[in-house]
């Protein structure tokens, strides 16, 4: 896994943010930027998902990155493995959750940690990376509905045209759709 304390910096008006990995440290930046980030129906459970995230042992490692203006964590996304059973050589990513504190959106944070974590899974020779968010949002990276499409969900989803991916590295010639499997800190239909 590469090393890094810093991935990007930007000027957001008077402050300097910084990217990177996330430590068990920032269990609390964590935490409150997801609470706030998203409505009180869902915050809990994607705080939690986020947290569990950061502990999570996967081969290969979870990364979670997170975005910091004078020294308050403002941003965190992360990136876990999923798998095709039938595949061994397959390495693919979900890019799940994404959260900004509202104070600090509109600031191209949410762009930056996507980019930046595009960046790493693209060093380490990811196949493919999966979001199932806004489509109006992720396409401006490249995701689309087409990539997903050849990949079933590790559940039902209650949003289908939210399941996107993006192709990093070389693309297998399968038709049928292959099922991924996702890390434990997933694995609740809630979440899809």
């Amino acid at each position: 896994m590469p090393q890094a304390t810093c991935f990007a910096q930007d000027e957001i008006n008077s402050e300097t943010m910084k990217i990177r990995m996330a430590t068990d440290l920032d269990h609390d930046g964590i935490q409150k930027v997801n609470m706030r980030a998203f409505p009180e129906s869902e915050n809990k459970l994607i705080s939690k998902l986020a947290i569990s995230l950061l502990s999570e042992k996967t081969t290969p490692q979870t990364i979670s990155l997170v975005a910091e203006a004078d020294g308050m964590i403002v941003g965190h996304t992360a990136f876990s493995p999923v798998r095709v059973d039938a595949d061994k050589h397959f390495l693919g990513y979900i890019l799940a959750p994404l959260a900004i504190d509202p104070n600090f959106q509109k600031r191209l944070i949410g762009s930056t940690l996507v980019k930046t974590g595009i960046e790493m899974l693209s060093t380490l020779k990811v196949n493919i990376l999966f979001v199932y968010g806004d489509p109006e949002y992720y396409t401006r990276f490249g995701f689309s509905t087409k990539e997903a499409c050849r990949y079933t969900p590790p559940y039902k989803l209650q949003y289908p045209f939210g399941w996107q991916a993006v192709m990093l590295g070389e693309n297998d010639t399968a038709t049928s759709p292959l099922s991924l499997t996702c890390v434990d800190s997933l694995c609740h239909p809630e979440l899809w």
